[in-house]
This record gives structure tokens, sequence and C-alpha cells, in this order.
């Protein structure tokens, strides 16, 4: 979900050809934070030219229910996408689907974009600005059989089409215990499959959530009857013929499963920027504008990292941020302020837990747990700094969610010692501060 790079400093920027709205602008890439930046552009008055390359062949579409929804059959891929056909022709948004973007090259002030069509042909374009949103890619397993056709991961809709494909042919097993893995499993345990979810760590969503959110969770799977095995590493798609039978670990128990779902992470794909000479961390290196090292070039999105203030480089995988960027980026662009940051937020649905995040936890040990004996499928776990609140984890509390998000993004400053009262419902003690 999101990752820490310790960088040193401000990154140094010519502003060479920075300023002046651009005549043209490409985005390489057509997921949520692409499309949310055409549509700020022309909302904000650009009228130069816009175009939305795509490497996938479908209407840019909705990702976060392919992992839940898509795979309970309540969803089709008409009803996932972003915006019809009309509305891109209708705001002079050109959308170019099926189409690899193969090279990028700096000329005077502007890009050449070198494309392969999905029919082979080839095409070169300039344009004035380019902005990165090519995304990551799903790390796969690097150990025997892991390169077998029924090993799968979750990041497309294409790919989403093959795991619908495969569940109904027996036993899945999930590795990796992150928040992918763990929304499929729940998934597809309420459709009567067998899972298993192998996970290396000690606990589930390692890099994510705090251990006792952890641990909540994986009662919660283990009561679904999903079989989560933690400490444990695959060494071996076990193949019989050319169907999976199993999962071997180190241990060297085999995991009965006819199809293999990996989760353990992503890696942001930045080849594109790489050959450009962008300074490259884990991500695109961006600043609070979303500016890479050339600002003529942004970038946004899983793709890329952005650097704050305190010198500390985040990349955060999530719709929220996602939207954060592209805002910044078309602000950027129309030469406007850019607003700062709220504090991000991010949510899973993994059956009927419902997941919500806001803020960061990153060294925070200062915790206060508020549950109910009456509810005991809610859970709120705040995070405290120097006994102020700056991130909290809410399972099956939304009301508690909205009302630290609210008052965490107005910048509130939230003593500890107003907030451990457990018998007082959260939302009435942020109010009440609030309103002071």
């Amino acid at each position: 979900m999101h990752e820490s790079v310790r960088g040193s400093g401000v990154v140094a920027r010519s502003e060479q050809g920075a300023e002046g709205p651009p005549h043209s602008v490409v985005v390489v890439g057509a997921s949520h934070g692409a499309v949310h930046l055409a549509d700020q552009l022309r909302f904000g008055g650009y009228t130069g030219a816009l175009t939305l390359i795509s490497d996938e062949a479908h209407l840019p579409y909705q990702r976060p229910p392919l992992s839940k929804a898509w795979l309970k059959g309540e969803v089709t891929p008409d009803s996932l996408v972003l915006r019809t056909a009309d509305h891109y022709r209708g705001n002079g948004i050109e959308l170019i689907l099926g189409t690899t973007v193969r090279r990028i090259d700096r000329e005077n002030d502007g890009v050449v974009v070198q494309m392969r069509h999905s029919d082979g042909s080839d095409r070169t374009r300039t344009f004035d600005r380019l902005v990165l949103a090519t995304g990551a890619r799903a790390r796969r397993l690097e150990i025997p059989g892991g390169d077998h056709r029924d090993v799968l991961v979750l990041r497309t809709l294409d790919h989403a089409h093959r795991v619908a494909e495969r569940v109904g042919s027996g036993p899945v097993v999930v590795i990796g215990g992150g928040f992918v893995g763990l929304e499929v499993a729940a998934t597809l345990r309420g459709l009567g499959i067998e899972v298993t979810v192998v996970e290396a760590g000690s606990q589930l969503m390692g890099r994510a959530v705090g251990a006792g959110t952890a641990e909540f969770l994986l009662a919660a799977h283990r009561k679904m009857g999903v079989d989560v095995l933690l400490d444990t590493t695959p060494t071996e798609i076990v193949v019989d013929g050319d169907r999976i039978r199993a999962v071997r670990l180190a241990d060297g128990r085999e995991i009965a499963g006819t199809t293999v779902l990996v989760g353990v992470g992503a890696d942001p794909r930045t080849e594109l920027a790489e050959h450009l000479g962008l300074d490259c961390e884990r991500g695109v290196v961006v600043d609070d504008r979303c500016r890479s090292s050339d600002p003529r070039i942004l970038a946004l999105g899983d793709c890329a990292v952005q650097e704050g203030c305190d010198g500390v480089r985040v990349r955060l995988e999530s719709v929220d941020n996602a939207t954060e960027q592209a805002n910044a980026v078309a602000a950027t662009l129309l030469g406007r302020d850019v607003r700062g940051r709220p504090v991000p937020w991010f949510w899973s649905d993994q059956g009927a837990w419902k997941l919500q995040i806001v803020g960061l936890i990153g060294g925070n040990t200062d915790v206060v747990v508020r549950t109910d004996p009456d509810k005991p499928h809610r859970r709120v776990a705040l995070y405290f700094e120097d006994d102020v609140l700056v991130a909290a984890e809410c399972v099956n509390a939304p009301a508690d969610f909205v009302a630290v998000r609210s008052a965490l993004a107005r910048g509130r400053l939230l003593p500890r010692d107003i907030l451990v009262d457990n018998t007082v419902p959260l939302k009435k003690l942020l109010t009440a501060v609030c309103a002071e």
C-alpha cells in the first residue's frame, strides 16, 4: 500500500520550459489518476491538445472492484468504466487504446513519443508536456513452476477475467497476505471455494497496519474458513502433467491447489523515466507539484514517489493518492497554486470486514484501541506521535473513520488524553474538539 524511502533532500530542478500553459499534453497511462487529470484540465479551462495512451484495449475502468465484486459476478466491464467513450470525445480528450509506448525522447522544449499499436504499426508524435501515469506491475514468483499459466496476478481487467475463469476449478492458494490477496481470499471463501493464504511475514499486511489490527483481521479470516499460514515461504509450484497440484513450502509441506494467486506487491513501471534520465528511486521521484527532475515531465499514481519536506520519499498505491496527485498535476500545468496534500486514506473490503485507514503508520508506538463488547466485529486503533493523533485504523467503524479523517484534514491537533475515554463515541469527542 505504501513504502517510504529516506531521500537526500530536495531534488535539483531546471526551470527551463516550465513556464506558461502547454499547447499539448500527453499522459502515458489511462487508469483512475490519468482520467481524473484529463477531466481536471478540461474543467479548469485547458483548451490545448490532450492525449491519453493506454496499453490496454478496454476503456479506462475502476480497479478496486476486481478483487471483490467482479469475482462475485456483481459487475460487468461496462459498469466498471470510469467515463464513456462519448465523454472523451465530447471533451476533446484523445484516448489511444491498445498502444504501447516504446520510447520517449526529449526534443527542444517537448518530448517525442514512439508508439506501437495493437495492429503492429508504429507512430511517432511530439508533445509539449509529458505526464507519466504508468502505474506498477505485479511481482511474480521466482521459484520453480512460478511461470505456470495458472499462477496468476491481479492488477488489470484481463487478470481479473483469468482469475474468474479459474476459481471454480479447485482449491486456490494465495501467496501473500497483503490487501489484494486477502480481498480475493475472503471473496472466494464467500463463494465456497477452499482457500489457503501463505504469508512469509509474521503478520498480515505487515507494511500497512499495526500488529493489533493485523491480529484482529487474522482471526476474522480464520473464522471465515480461510487457512492462513504465517512465517511461511513457498519454494515450488508442484505441477503434474500440465496442471498445478500443490504449492511446496520451505518446511517440506505441500498445500493442495489447482490455481495460485500471487499478491506479493508491485514494482513501479519506471523504464520510460529511466531512459529519460529522470531521478528514480523505487519510483519516479516528484516534488509537491508532481514535477520530476525535469519540470517538463510530471508523474502521478503508483509509479511516483513523492518527496516531502522531511526528506522522506513515499510511494502510495491508492485511489485517493492518484486523485490528489492528479489535482496537483492539473494545477501545475495550468500555472495555478497547488493546495496542501490532505492526510492520505485507504480502504480494503475483506468479506464482511471493512478496513479504513487514515494517515500513515510509521514507528508510532503509542496506540489507543477502542472496542465495544456489544459490537465484536468493530475495532478502532488510534496512533499518536508526541501525544497527538496522526493516524487511525477503523474496522467496521465507518462513522469513526469519517470523523477522524475530517478532523485531520482540517489540521486539528487531537491530543491523546481526550480520545482515550472508550465510553464516549469517538464522533462525539471529535465534534467537541473541533467546535472549540
